[in-house]
């Protein structure tokens, strides 16, 4: 289990979901983790196993290496202080996964509120862009190059009805990964997006519970099951290992076949 070994990696986000899940596979691959997130504790609600246990101490306890750094990362000061932290304790960076994220749906686009607009450019936007601006400076600075994978969406991918600051916002993660991969190529920093469907995690419990809900969107897949937080953190591990080496600028979905039809059989 060496596909990331001795590799130093921030997870933004990484108290709950996506980054938890990606915080233990890049552990379990032998890489050095940087938890970040607004809280330590995982969310309520979600389908964490041992929710009791911080991300931290659950990689721990397995025997991995995982550091908490507090960062909200709408803020850049907070964002340049969690790189910082990173290099004073490991002494280098090789991997940022951007992955905090928030959602907003629901309404209608003349129904959203300008805070709710605010909300989803603040963190899926302005969040990544300051990640992935540190991550580089350190990237350069170490004059070896660096991995990105930012976590997007199929919402940054097409449309949706009821969602339209959610999909905007994304929408603009997946061009800032396209940018980046242009602009940094040749300076061996890979940048990559990962672009999940509804996957099982705290921000969706209610659309899960929602029996009508699950209903439509599984017969709209044609997998026909949501998705999991481990197949988000198994392509994460692969776009962060040399065995993606040659992957550059791409956005990957991963949606059970969910953006190839409209309707299934």
């Amino acid at each position: 289990m060496t596909r990331l070994k001795d590799k130093v990696a921030i997870i933004t986000g990484a108290s709950s979901g996506f980054g938890r899940g990606i915080g233990f596979a890049f552990a379990n691959q032998g890489a050095k983790i940087v938890v970040s997130d607004v809280h330590e504790a995982p969310n309520r609600g979600g389908f964490e196993g041992n929710p009791e246990l911080t991300t931290t101490a659950a990689i721990r306890e397995t025997g991995g290496q995982a550091y908490y750094v507090n960062c909200d990362v709408t803020r850049a000061d907070d964002v340049a202080k969690l790189v910082a932290a990173t290099v004073e304790r490991y002494g280098r960076l090789d991997i940022i996964v951007n992955n905090a994220g928030i959602y907003r749906a629901g309404k209608l686009a003349h129904e959203f509120a300008v805070e709710e607009l605010d909300a989803c450019f603040d963190v899926n936007v302005k969040g990544t862009w300051f990640g992935c601006q540190e991550a580089i400076k350190q990237f350069l600075k170490q004059g070896d190059g660096g991995n990105i994978v930012n976590i997007v969406s199929t919402a940054g991918l097409q449309g949706h009805p009821k969602q339209s600051v959610y999909n905007i916002s994304k929408g603009a993660a997946a061009n800032l990964t396209r940018c980046l991969a242009i602009e940094y190529g040749q300076n061996k920093i890979r940048v990559n997006g990962i672009c999940p469907t509804y996957a099982k995690t705290s921000l969706t419990r209610a659309l899960f519970d929602d029996k009508d809900f699950d209903k439509v969107f599984t017969e709209a897949i044609p997998l026909k099951r949501w998705g999991e937080v481990d197949d988000i953190a198994s392509l994460a591990v692969f776009l962060a290992s040399d065995e993606s080496s040659y992957i550059h600028g791409d956005l990957i979905r991963i949606d059970g076949g969910e953006t190839l039809c409209r309707f299934s059989v």
